[in-house]
């Protein structure tokens, strides 16, 4: 399936491999997006607590605006859902099985009369890049 946008993501289970040129086109159609929300809510499926954190941080690195705290204390065994609220700060892990591995960006507004609009699976390392 070629990936030209970030809705071409929607029907995925886990993230793709993407071109460098793939990434930096999704990354400035995602970040129009972000910049235009008022918060974000964050997903991470991912095959250790490691790896989700990991992928949680690297937001964290790109966007100042975005931080969460005790990220440390964090565990959950095997298979792993994160779930982070911008907003709130608050950052939940728990073991689940069945996933597939990406990361879901949600974009949230305080005007009901604004959609919010959740995009992936991007991959792992998306934001590292």
């Amino acid at each position: 399936m070629e990936i030209n946008n970030l809705f071409d993501l929607n029907s995925l289970k886990s993230a793709p491999k993407l071109s460098k040129r793939q990434m930096k086109k999704l990354l400035e159609e995602l970040e129009l997006n972000i910049l235009n929300s008022d918060w974000l809510t964050i997903g991470i499926m991912a095959t250790s607590d490691f790896e989700a954190i990991k992928a949680l941080r690297s937001i964290s690195k790109k966007y100042s605006s975005i931080k969460f705290s005790d990220l440390n204390s964090l565990h959950a065994n095997g298979n792993v859902f994160l779930k982070a609220n911008q907003k709130t700060g608050n950052v939940f892990i728990r073991s689940e099985g069945g996933l597939g591995e990406g990361i879901l960006l949600t974009c949230q507004y305080n005007e009901d009369s604004h959609e919010s609009n959740t995009f992936g699976p991007l991959p792992l390392d998306f934001f590292t890049n």
